[in-house]
């Protein structure tokens, strides 16, 4: 209990990767040291922005006869540049461009693309 009183609240971090059964995970934790394996995750300022789209469009969450197919990486990829870029929008500590990495058994592909020119 003690632990809880003096956390910072809002503050959490992710790790990702592959697992032993190649499939990719998301932990996220806070600085109690709590943590949960996910499927997808946000976190910092403007999470509260992203992950409700995230969990709509990953997630399949409140939404009536959807079919739940894997989407393709192209798909995921501009489907984050795009929510990233909506959350730049109104989020001011969102910064001017979104590094997004795919991660798989063969390795890790980065690519950065600009949100914003202001």
């Amino acid at each position: 209990k003690q632990w809880y009183q003096r956390r910072v609240r809002g503050v959490y971090n992710m790790v990702a990767g592959v697992d032993n059964n190649g499939k990719g995970c998301v932990f996220s934790y806070d600085p109690v040291g709590s943590y949960e394996r996910e499927s997808y995750r946000a976190c910092g300022s403007a999470s509260a922005i992203i992950q409700p789209l995230l969990d709509n469009q990953l997630g399949y969450k409140n939404q009536s006869n959807v079919d739940p197919t894997p989407l393709s990486r192209d798909r995921v990829r501009n489907m984050v540049r795009d929510i990233f870029a909506a959350a730049s929008e109104r989020d001011i500590y969102t910064g001017d461009e979104v590094e997004i990495s795919i991660i798989d058994a063969k390795g890790v592909e980065t690519q950065r693309f600009p949100l914003r020119s202001d």
